[in-house]
This record gives structure tokens, sequence and C-alpha cells, in this order.
């Protein structure tokens, strides 16, 4: 045990004015600002983030989250009032039967019913709740024409995070432009940065552009409740790395270069797989809820690129175990006089050592 162990909630905390929360993506995806940090010194320098090509080395690894965000939130109708319903796709239990949020919740017993479409006389998909679940969620069954992607792609509407207020007017700008598996219930928005263009000077550079999936649940947002870290459980999220993305990276690895993580996502993916195989890579997948925290043994990741996180939350507690408290605290703190853009559709970091 590290003296880390003993951290406790406030420890995470920082002064954050609600202007500095992004509302709406950048035009250009990559002239957001770039925090540079280097992890061991605490120094740091303000850049933009087409500027990461000048800090990724040849030989290096890129690695990506290919999820791809669902237009998870759907409204519907309750047949038996005439009362809308919200329904928020979680993840796929089985066939058509998914985990779900309904709210009202109170008016979603077990075997009522909720259709979605334009006439509810002529639904183009009909819900029904068929289990109640403990942390109030529900089991939701559909019954369509069809197939459900399609119908989903019809219905529904990104899931953005509670803190933003402003309608999104193109959808596409809440999916990173390598997105590609179906599965995620919010962005991996330290991916929001990169540009086809700015991708293809990164692989001309002689990095290794590596890809591997894990499905975003709603627990990334939920907050930290236990005043002792220790207590708090995390989410379960679905990761999958194939044999040619482990391979690459072990080539990467073997001859001395870094494994570079786009997003806490990645990193929670690779440092899953590297801990349940003692520091190597493996072709691999399942359900991970892994908790990084100060004191946290480092097995894969060298340096990542992340956005800025919620106070309190596990993520700042994430990069706050590569980096130390003190560091990352410190930047923050930079990164709010500067007026840098928090959240999903914020700036980025840089962190390396």
């Amino acid at each position: 045990m590290t003296e880390a162990a003993h951290y406790q909630l406030s420890d995470f905390d920082y002064d954050l004015p609600e202007e500095l929360i992004a509302q709406t993506p950048l035009k250009d995806r990559s002239s957001s600002r770039l925090l540079v940090l280097n992890a061991e010194t605490g120094a740091y320098e303000d850049k933009h983030f087409y500027d990461i090509l000048s800090y990724l080395n040849p030989g290096d690894a890129l690695v990506m989250n290919n999820s791809r965000v669902l237009p998870a939130r759907l409204h519907g109708v309750r047949p038996s009032t005439g009362g809308h319903a919200e329904v928020l796709l979680l993840r796929q239990d089985h066939d058509d039967v998914w985990e779900v949020l309904v709210k009202p919740a109170k008016k979603s017993p077990v075997g009522s019913t909720i259709v979605f479409g334009d006439d509810p006389e002529k639904p183009v998909m009909t819900g029904t709740i068929v289990k109640e679940l403990d942390h109030g969620g529900r089991y939701i069954q559909f019954d369509y024409q069809g197939i459900f992607m399609e119908r989903l792609e019809q219905l529904g509407e990104m899931p953005l995070p509670p803190y933003i207020k402003e309608k999104l007017e193109d959808q596409e700008r809440y999916q990173t432009v390598y997105s590609k598996v179906d599965g995620s219930a919010a962005a991996p928005t330290a991916g929001l940065h990169w540009t086809p263009e700015l991708l293809q000077k990164v692989a001309d550079k002689g990095v290794e552009l590596v890809e591997l999936t894990l499905h975003v649940g709603l627990g990334t947002f939920r907050p930290v409740d236990e005043e002792n870290i220790e207590d708090h459980k995390m989410h379960s999220e679905f990761y999958q790395l194939s044999e040619e993305a482990a391979a690459k990276l072990n080539k990467v690895r073997k001859n001395g270069g870094r494994v570079v993580a786009t997003g806490t996502t990645s990193i929670r993916t690779l440092e899953t797989i590297g801990t349940k195989f003692q520091g190597e890579l493996k072709a691999d997948s399942g359900w991970t809820d892994i908790f990084i925290k100060p004191g946290y043994d480092w097995q894969i990741v060298d340096a990542f690129i992340t956005n800025f996180h919620l106070p309190k939350s596990t993520l700042v507690m994430l990069v706050a175990a590569f980096t130390g408290r003190e560091n990352i605290l410190n930047a923050y703190q930079h990164a709010v006089a500067e007026k840098y853009r928090f959240f999903s559709f914020g700036d980025a970091m840089f962190v390396h050592k």
C-alpha cells in the first residue's frame, strides 16, 4: 500500500467557473488548445492540438478507441396515458432486450409499454418493460420491423452529457472520425480532436496507428459519493483488443517505442490487459471495472492524450495516478486561469514523461 491510498475525494476537487464548460464543438477539430504536461517535472506548455505531431516520435504507437456512440436517447409515448417517456439505452443484454434508464421511472412498471415514432397509432418501434433493476434501471424488450440499428438511427438522438445544454447541430461531431463499432453511451472524447488529415501526418511520421474498442458506459458520468475513494465501485465496460492490434503494440514496445493512448478509455483497456497478463499485451476481450488512482502500478501506457475532467471524478484520479496529484491540479489551475475549454467538447492535454 502506498501513501496514495489515503487520499480523500476532496483531494481531487478544483474550482471551475461554469462558463469554461464547452457547450459546442469547435469548427475545426484539431484547432483546440493543447496543454502539454511533463508528468515528472510538472512543467507545462500551451500549444494547439495540431502541435501534437511534434510530440509523437517515429516508432511510437498511437492507440485509439474506435467505439461509436449510439443515438441512445429515445423519446416515446405511453399508449395507456398519452404521456411522454424518455428512454436511454445503456447496453444490450441479449437479442432485443436492453438495459435502459426510463424517465419518469415510476410510471414504467413491468408490463408497461412505450411506443416510438411520429404516429403512436402506427409506431416504428415498441418497447415493453420486462424487468426492474436494483439501481432504478429497467430491462426493455423492443419490437420492430427491419434492422434495429437502422430504427435507432431513425428515432434516436445523441445522449450528450448533462452539463451540455446546447443542441448539437451535427450528430457526427459527437463521434470520432475513426468510430466504427456501435456500442457506446457516451463518446471517448479525447479522440474528438483528431482529423483524418492529422492522423495521416502522424502515420507519415512513422507512428503506428492502432485501434481497440471500449464501449463507454454512462457510469463514466456517475459522481463519486464516497469521501474515502477506496470505497468507490467502478462501473463495468466492455473492451476488445484484436490479435493484430496486440501484435503491433508488442512490436513497438520491443523496439523501444512508446505506447501513446488517446483518452482514458484506451488507457483503461490497455492497463486492464497489461494487469491481467503481468505487463504483457495479448488479444483479449471482456468487461473491465479497473479503477486507476494514485498508487497504481502502470503496466503499458507511456504517454496519453486526454481532455479536462470533472472535479472529484475518477478520471482526474486516473490522470493523477500518472502525474502525481500536485502536478495535475497545478496544470488544471493554469488551464482555468488561461480560460481553456473544459469537458467533452473542450480542449486537450498531452501528458508524457
